[in-house]
């Protein structure tokens, strides 16, 4: 069953997903994608880039050894303005990542080892993940990785490039929103921190990060691209190593995905894109999921250089999601690549009755928020998100959360 499975999906997507301006294979929070942002000069109110000598001895790195990689801190507030508990979360996220050019360095077809660890803690006794569901009751997350789990893995694999850079292969502990249905706006460390505005539009399960599996992904045509991916429907990331084989290839209890896209050129796969992403995923009683499947679209535009409207959403049928249907819309603004981003967007969702029960009201989710560019390494980012109809929440039918970002790269 797992060979049929592996042989299938490999035969459809042999596969690359390409970054904003450049070629590497995920999302904006994929380490190689990450490490090219952080690294790229910014127009921040202090031009002056305090810890050049830093990132120009990590070029020198890069260049005569393959070696890159990156640490950062990110700090996260949020205040709400009603609650069935507490009225306000915070915790913070330190991480190292980083990628090894162990094969065909200074070719297009390199192959790596890239590796992502973190340690997530909260400031009191309320950690940002768990404020939606917890002490609101909206079915949705906010700031979802800011947990207090402490210690883990998050990123453990081997990249292979082919074609030139047009092909990809990982496989080894990966996190599927690396790869599944990506979006330029998605990032919570940077853009929207709702869920409802990242992968899957909260209408897709998610297995746990850093899960065993293969992905892949191709440009089939200059414009048409191919991804998908097999992992196990669960994993624990403080301890990823523990059982994972054995789940993989005996307890067959898997996530899978295959999202087909059209984008300008592969250079702005993150920018100009439209596509389609279908996923199943089997029982797993540890994953807390039901057999299911969905499928999520997205389209964004990259207008005049600035503008990026985007029109997003997704259905599930059983699966284990928060919503079994969700449609968001929104713009993001950016007037200089690197510089300040603005965005806004807005989620309406059904709460999927099969996770939670039946007769529940719909959900609207409204968020704005502002990442200022303090400095070449600082970022500020200011949100408000208003919540009507907060499902879970019979007391309210409307809230004001306020939220604060700060992250420090190095």
């Amino acid at each position: 069953m797992v060979n049929q499975k592996l042989s299938g999906l490999l035969s459809l997507c042999l596969v690359v997903s390409t970054p904003l301006m450049a070629k590497n294979f995920g999302g904006p929070d994929a380490v190689e994608n990450q490490i090219g942002g952080d690294a790229r000069p910014k127009s921040a109110f202090v031009k002056e880039r305090i810890l050049d000598p830093w990132f120009k001895w990590k070029e020198v790195l890069q260049k005569d050894n393959g070696l890159s990689f990156g640490i950062d801190y990110t700090g996260v507030y949020l205040g709400a303005s009603d609650s069935l508990a507490d009225d306000s979360a915070s915790g913070g996220m330190v991480r190292f990542f980083g990628s090894w050019d162990l094969v065909g360095r200074g070719t297009k077809n390199t192959g790596a080892f890239v590796w992502k660890v973190e340690h997530r803690h909260a400031y009191g006794d309320n950690a940002p993940s768990e404020f939606g569901l917890g002490s609101l009751g909206y079915v949705g997350f906010m700031a979802p990785p800011w947990s207090d789990q402490g210690s883990r893995v998050t990123n453990f694999y081997w990249r292979q490039r082919f074609d030139d850079g047009k092909s990809t292969v990982i496989g080894g502990y990966i996190d599927i929103t690396d790869y599944a249905d990506t979006f330029v706006g998605g990032t919570p460390w940077t853009a929207f921190a709702n869920l409802a505005f990242s992968t899957g539009s909260a209408s897709m399960f998610l297995p746990n990060d850093a899960t065993l599996g293969v992905a892949a992904a191709t440009m089939i045509t200059d414009n048409l691209y191919i991804i998908g991916g097999i992992t196990n429907a669960y994993a624990d990331s403080a301890s990823p190593f523990k059982d994972s084989f054995d789940r993989f290839f005996d307890d067959n209890e898997y996530f899978t995905s295959v999202e087909i896209g059209w984008t300008e050129g592969q250079d702005k796969i993150f920018l100009d894109n439209t596509h389609l992403t279908f996923w199943h995923v089997d029982d797993s009683v540890e994953a807390g999921a039901v057999e299911g499947w969905g499928v999520a679209f997205s389209h964004v535009s990259y207008l005049n250089d600035k503008w990026m409207p985007f029109l997003r959403g997704g259905y599930a049928d059983d699966g284990g999601s928060l919503l079994q249907k969700s449609v968001s819309a929104g713009i993001l603004y950016q007037k200089d690549p690197g510089a300040n981003l603005f965005g806004m967007g807005l989620n309406w969702g059904e709460v999927n009755e099969t996770s939670f029960s039946s007769g529940l009201d719909d959900q609207l989710t409204f968020e704005t928020f502002f990442r200022f560019q303090l400095t070449q390494q600082i970022a500020l980012t200011p949100s408000i998100e208003y919540i009507h109809n907060p499902a879970l929440n019979p007391d309210d039918n409307s809230l004001w959360v306020f939220g604060l970002r700060a992250r420090l790269a190095l």
